[in-house]
Formats: structure tokens, sequence, C-alpha cells
């Protein structure tokens, strides 16, 4: 007996000495790690959205060194073709000996789409995933199974052709589904309201910064005739790194990580709204949120400027090869530099952004309403004007990159009003908006591909037109219905009802409450009836 009491008492010495041990580990990370956790996130955010891109592009750039281009070089059919830099007599040639595939630009533009046909179906589940189980591993294996695919795509395409190939494009895009729902709403946890300009630009940067990567190494893997397949092996295994980085570093929120520094974590529990009510098993109060001008606002000018991102980042390879004849090494490059200005731009318009509202030269509507029309007028026009310069390539690409360097404001404007206004259902309220602009990914590369079935000059500028009119006419719902103010839905035990609602309750005990009075009700009037006859 005596030597049990003695092995208990040592294994409770032992215990003691190992939380001591772990204790004293987790403050010596509090206080070596000296840069703040929020930076840390929105950095590896930024990488983990730089993957998102390289994967969902990739396809673009290698397609073009897929499908066999047979051509017969010398005399022009189209009247307004660009000459090719590779015109030497009148020859018939094959461009690339990787190139087996007959698709006509039909099909192309199917595959291309394929992706957001998946990316939609996940929106709205990573929007609950996150909002109940936290956005570190809801993000974190979303990515991971996108990398997956991404390395099978090549053995994927080689064995099921073009059918399987769409597959594997749904299922990435069901990957990466999840992946802004997850973002915003970790950012609404992490990032505090006066710092959301310059985080914003960092993280979402990330895409523009894939966008620019992706064109410039697929350009070098695909030099010299080599097979479009490294363009996949190489971006997959980047993803499958940078997820071993996220599952280290990164957690849901401040509250659970364990080497946050006490003062961080203070000061944005003291900063950052979020309910001090809100039960993790409250429903979405969907009726009020589509009831919501303001969430109408921010779905009609996402579907706008995606429209115009999804036209620049899925076709402008297209344009620059097919149309302005650039050689493959020359059309990476190029297509990566207005992604390259848009990164930049976005970090200087989130610098002015943020210190002009807290400096008080405008307030936060004023500014949201500035930087959304800056990114969807300003690339409105220069795409026409790109399409105007025919074959001056110089004066194109200038055109391109000014657009895409303007709709960096983007992310200083619409792109986190979503924080301004329901901080609480950040993540159910992405899911709905990219859920719904996600569309435009699906139909912009295929009406693109059946309004160009040559890839002329003439009929790409009618597409130009079209995204033209899209970006316009979605910004001035935007200027009419927002609001930075938030929304009474998003804490209703907070704000109360509006007193012109007549939609019941939306929160999850009122509604209980509101069932069982009604079942009361009713009983009470059958004991009535019965009573009374």
């Amino acid at each position: 007996m005596e030597s049990r009491k003695a092995s208990f008492s040592k294994s409770q010495t032992n215990i003691g000495q190992k939380m001591e041990s772990h204790k004293g580990i987790l403050n010596t990370l509090q206080s070596c790690c000296i840069i703040p956790k929020r930076y840390i996130f929105s950095i590896m955010a930024m990488f983990g959205i730089l993957n998102v891109f390289t994967m969902r592009v990739s396809l673009n750039i290698a397609i073009t060194q897929m499908v066999r281009h047979v051509k017969t070089v010398g005399g022009h059919f189209d009247p307004d073709a660009c000459p090719s830099d590779d015109v030497v007599g009148n020859r018939t040639i094959v461009l690339n000996p990787h190139a087996v595939f007959d698709w006509d630009e039909r099909t192309q533009g199917h595959l291309l789409s394929g992706f957001y046909y998946g990316y939609a179906t996940t929106q709205f589940l990573g929007g609950y995933l996150v909002e109940r189980y936290g956005g570190k591993w809801t993000i974190g294996l979303g990515l991971l199974s996108t990398s997956i695919f991404t390395l099978l795509t090549p053995v994927v395409l080689k064995v099921g052709g073009e059918t399987w190939l769409f597959i594997l494009r749904v299922l990435q895009g069901m990957g990466e589904g999840p992946t802004m729902p997850g973002l915003t709403f970790m950012m609404s946890r992490w990032i505090p309201p006066e710092e959301r300009g310059i985080h914003s630009a960092l993280i979402f940067g990330g895409g523009q910064m894939g966008n620019v990567l992706c064109p410039l190494l697929s350009g070098i893997l695909l030099s010299d005739g080599r097979d479009w397949a490294y363009v996949f092996y190489f971006f997959g295994s980047s993803a499958l790194i940078w997820f071993i980085f996220w599952t280290v570093l990164c957690y849901s929120e401040p509250n659970t990580h364990p080497f946050i520094s006490k003062a961080e974590l203070n000061h944005l529990n003291k900063v950052v709204i979020r309910s001090e009510h809100k039960n993790c098993k409250d429903t979405v109060p969907w009726k009020a949120i589509l009831r919501s001008p303001p969430t109408w606002a921010l779905l009609v000018s996402h579907v706008g400027h995606d429209w115009g991102l999804y036209t620049m980042i899925t076709d402008l390879p297209k344009y620059s090869y097919d149309v302005l004849k650039f050689n493959i090494t020359d059309t990476g490059l190029l297509s990566g530099l207005p992604y390259a200005a848009m990164t930049l731009c976005s970090f200087l318009f989130g610098y002015i952004s943020d210190l002009c509202i807290e400096k008080g030269y405008h307030s936060v509507k004023t500014g949201r309403i500035l930087y959304t029309t800056i990114a969807a007028a300003g690339p409105a026009i220069c795409i026409i004007l790109a399409s105007y310069s025919g074959c001056d390539r110089n004066a194109a690409m200038i055109y391109f990159i000014i657009s895409m360097g303007l709709m960096g404001a983007y992310y200083s404007g619409m792109k986190i009003n979503t924080l301004d206004i329901a901080p609480n259902f950040a993540g159910s309220l992405t899911s709905l908006i990219n859920t719904s602009s996600t569309f435009t990914g699906i139909i912009s590369p295929f009406l693109i591909g059946l309004l160009t079935p040559d890839s002329t000059l003439v009929q790409w500028r009618t597409a130009f037109w079209v995204c033209f009119a899209m970006l316009m006419s979605t910004n001035l719902v935007y200027c009419l219905f927002t609001e930075t103010d938030q929304q009474w839905w998003d804490d209703v035990r907070k704000f109360g009802y509006p007193e012109d609602w007549k939609h019941g309750p939306i929160v999850k005990d009122e509604i209980k409450n509101s069932e069982e009075e009604q079942l009361n009700k009713s009983r009470d009037k059958e004991l009535n009836s019965i009573i009374s006859k």
C-alpha cells in the first residue's frame, strides 16, 4: 500500500513538473516571438491565397501549350490580325510538340469555367464550418485537397481526357470554396478595425501575387517546348509546403493561440467587435440578411468586380498569345505585370484609406464608396482603351497594367465592407456573396469563348465592352445602397429589431420561445373550444 501511495505521489509530481515545463515553454514562446500573431496570420493567409490563385489559374497558362495550334504561316486572313514574331516565310507549323489536344475555343472556355462550378458549391458549407469549428482546419484541409488534385492533373488528363479534366477542376474548386469565407471570418477575429485596410491589402494581395508568379513561372517552365505537366507539379507541391507551415503557425482565434502575447490578446479582445451573447449554435439570420439592402449592394458589386477580374485572370493569357501574338515566355511575363501593379497599388490604397479614416479626412462609408468606384470605373475604361489600341502591344499592355493597378483599390472598398456590417456572420455573408459572384467565373469564360470563336481583335473588343457594362452598372448599385455600420441582424440581442420588422424572431432562443408561445396559444384555444361546448 505504501509503495502504491509513493508511486502515485511520484506520478503526480512528474505531471506537475511536466505542466510547469510546458507552461515555461509557452511563456518563453510568448516572450521570444516579438512579431504580433495577427501579422503572422496575415502573412500566412497571404501565402495561402497566393497558392489558391496559382493552382486556380495554372490551367489558364498551360492550356496555351496543351492545345494543338496548327497554322499556315504567311498571309493573314483576318485584316485586323496582329503579326507574329514567329512568322518566317509560308509554311505550316505545330507550335508545341506536347500540344496533343484538339479543343476548340468553346471547349477551352468550358474547361476553364469548370473550376467555378465546384467553387460555388462549397461556399455556404465553408461559411458554416468556419463559424462552427474555426478557420484553421476548414481552410487548411480545403487547400490540401486542392494541392493533391493539382498534382494529379497530368495523370488524370492523360487517362480520362477532357471529361475527367473537367471533373477534376470541379473538385479543385470545391476544395478552394471555403477559403474566402474562412479567411474573412478569421479576419473579423484577428484584425482590429483601424488596421483592416492594410491587412486586407496584404492578405488578398496574395491573389495578385499568385497571378504574377503563375504566368511568370509557368512561362519559364514551359519555355523551349517543355512539357506542360511541370506547371501542375510545381504549384501543387508549393501548396503542400504551405499547408505544413499553416498548421504549425496559425490558429482560428486569438483566444485559442497557445503563445500569443498577453498584451496583443488583451488588445484584440478590447477592440475587435464580436457579440458577447452570440451562441455558436445560433442559426444564421438568413431572412434578415436577404432583406438587407447593404447585402444586395455587396452581392451585386462583387458580381461586377469578379466579372472584370475573371475576364483578366482567365483570358488575358489567351488574348496576349492569340491576338497580340506574344510567344509563351513573353505571355507569361506580360500576363503577370498587371497583377504586380495590382499588388503594389492595393498596399498604397490600403495605407491611404487607413490614414484618411484615422485622420478624419473622410468617413468609413465615403472611403468604401470611393475606392470601390476607383476599382470599377478605372479598369472598365482602361480595358476599352486597350482593345482599341489594336496591335500596338506596348499601349495595350500599359492599359492592362493600369487597369489592374486601379483594381487594387477594391481591397480597401467593398472587399472589407463585409467586416463592417457583419463581423459576427462574416463567414456566412461572404459565402452568400462568393457563391453568387462565382457564377461569373462560370459564365464569363464560356461567353467569351462564344464571342471569340476565331479569337480575332474585333471579337475580343465585343467581349471587353460586355465587361465594361458589368463593371459600371454594378458599381452604381453599390454606391446607392451600401452601408458601413454594423447591421442590427448581426447582433439582434444588442441592437434589437427595427420597428418595421414583421418577419418573426431570428435568434435561436427567441425562435424556441415563440414556438412554445404559439403552441400554448393553440392549446388554450382548443381548451376554450371544448369548454364552450
